[in-house]
C-alpha cells in the first residue's frame, strides 16, 4: 500500500477507536453500526463497479442470501450461527460463480438488466418460500454467539463491525495493489488491450463478482443477527440501487470513497426526516446536485482538487 492509503487506514482505525466514547446515546451507536455495515458492502461492490468496471443492479440479492442463511439454517436445521454464516457465503459464491460467466458475456445495458433480473429472482424466491423464510412477513433470527459469548449489546456489535470494517479496508487496499488489482484496472480501461497483454478477462470478471457477492452475503448475515429479524426487503431492487448510489456518490475506484458514500447515504434519510412528506424529493435533489458538481464522486473530486490520491 502506498503512503496515502496507509494514512487513510490509520485514520479509519483512529476514528473507530474514538467513536464509541463520544457518541451521546444508543440511537447514534445504532446509526454508526449501520454505516459501518453498509461501508463494508459498498467496498466490495466498488471493487466490482469502480475498479473492474462491471455493473451490478441486483447486489442486494446476495445480501438477502446471507441474511436468510443465518435465519433459516439455525432455526430449521440446527446450524451454529457461525456455520450458517459460512454456508450462506459458500452458497452465494457458488450462485455468483455459476451465473457470472454467462452474465459477463453481456455489456452495457444488457449486463445491467441481467444483474437486475438476478436480484429480482432471489427476492421472489425469498418471498415465495414461506415455509422456510416466513414469506413477505419475514422471520426472527437467533442470537449470534461465539466461544460461548452471546453478542447482544450495541457496544459488542460495534466492536465486531468495526473490526470487520478495518479488515475489509486493509484487504481491499492490498487487493488493489496486487497483480489481481492491476488486472482489474486494466480490464476497466480496455478489455481488448487487457486480452492482448494476456489478461483472462472472463476469469477476472467472475472472480471479482464472486468476491463482491461474498462481501454482501457475510454482511447480510451480520445485519440479520444484529437486527434480529429478516424480511425480503433485504434483497429488494431499491436496496440494490441504494448500494450502487453509495458507490457513485462516495467515488468509484476509491476504497475510502466507499466509506464516505455509505456514511452520507445512511445518515441522509435520518437527517431529512424533518422534511415530512418531502424527504424523498430533498434526497433526490441532493443526489442530483452531487452528480452535477461532483461527477467523479466526493472523495476522488476532493483528492484531485487538493492534489492527493486515494
Amino acid at each position: 500500500m502506498h503512503k496515502n492509503a496507509y494514512l487513510g487506514l490509520v485514520l479509519v482505525i483512529a476514528v473507530l477507536l474514538v467513536l464509541p466514547f463520544v457518541l451521546p446515546n444508543s440511537y447514534y451507536m445504532d446509526l454508526v453500526i449501520r454505516m459501518a455495515i453498509n461501508a463494508i458492502i459498498v467496498i466490495g461492490l466498488n471493487l466490482l463497479i469502480g475498479f473492474a468496471g462491471q455493473i451490478s443492479l441486483g447486489h442486494a440479492g446476495f445480501l438477502g442470501i446471507g441474511a436468510y442463511a443465518s435465519a433459516v439454517l439455525p432455526t430449521h436445521f440446527g446450524f451454529h450461527p457461525l456455520l450458517a454464516m459460512a454456508a450462506g457465503a459458500a452458497a452465494t459464491a457458488v450462485i455468483a460463480g455459476v451465473v457470472a460467466k454467462p452474465i459477463f458475456k453481456l455489456k452495457g445495458n444488457y449486463l445491467a438488466m441481467a444483474t437486475l433480473g438476478l436480484g429480482i429472482i432471489i427476492n421472489i424466491a425469498l418471498r415465495n418460500e414461506a415455509q422456510l423464510t416466513g414469506g413477505p412477513d419475514g422471520m426472527p433470527v437467533p442470537a449470534f454467539g461465539l466461544f460461548g459469548i452471546e453478542i447482544n449489546s450495541d457496544q459488542q456489535w460495534y466492536w465486531v463491525v468495526a473490526a470487520l470494517l478495518v479488515i475489509s479496508v486493509w484487504a481491499s487496499l492490498n487487493i488493489i495493489d496486487s497483480p489481481f488489482g492491476r488486472a482489474l484496472r486494466a480490464l476497466h480501461g480496455s478489455e481488448v488491450a487487457s486480452q492482448v497483454v494476456g489478461v483472462n478477462i472472463v476469469r477476472y470478471k467472475v472472480s471479482i463478482f464472486v468476491l463482491s457477492a461474498v462481501f454482501a452475503s457475510l454482511m447480510g448475515s451480520i445485519t440479520a443477527h444484529y437486527i434480529g429479524f429478516v424480511t425480503p426487503n433485504f434483497a429488494d431492487f431499491f436496496h440494490s440501487i441504494e448500494l450502487v448510489t453509495m458507490v457513485v456518490v462516495g467515488g468509484m475506484a476509491s476504497v475510502f470513497g466507499s466509506i464516505v458514500g455509505a456514511i452520507l447515504l445512511t445518515a441522509l434519510p435520518q437527517a431529512l426526516a424533518t422534511f415530512e412528506g418531502w424527504e424523498t424529493v430533498v434526497f433526490g435533489s441532493v443526489l442530483m446536485l452531487c452528480m452535477i458538481f461532483l461527477p467523479k464522486g466526493l472523495v476522488p473530486t476532493l483528492a484531485a482538487k487538493f492534489g492527493k490520491g486515494d
